[in-house]
């Protein structure tokens, strides 16, 4: 799993709706296609996904956001751990004596 802190606002809930609502309108418009064909054909029904696209983003836009996390507002990530063995030795620095 991904440690992204995900926005739970109702704004960002109905946008992740975007991609099931698309595919399962694609699947039912081809559902239809193979039952009835003629009129209710994937070429005379694919406006269909456009609506339910435009649909979506006109609630998102009317909904609330209320607790919204912005991507601006996120927390840095954490520093990596520090290695718990000591480096290579360092060779000694020109001009200094041995």
């Amino acid at each position: 799993m991904s440690d992204k802190v995900r926005c739970t606002c109702r704004r960002c809930s109905i946008r992740s709706l975007m991609g099931p609502a698309v595919i399962t309108t694609v699947g039912i418009l081809f559902l239809l296609s193979q039952f009835r064909g003629g009129y209710l054909a994937f070429h005379h029904t694919f406006p269909v996904i456009l609506i339910v696209i435009g649909a979506i983003l006109l609630a998102s836009s009317v909904a609330p956001t209320d607790g919204h996390i912005s991507s601006s507002t996120m927390p840095p990530p954490p520093a990596p751990p520090a290695s718990p063995f000591p480096g290579p030795p360092q060779p000694p620095a020109p001009g200094q004596g041995q």
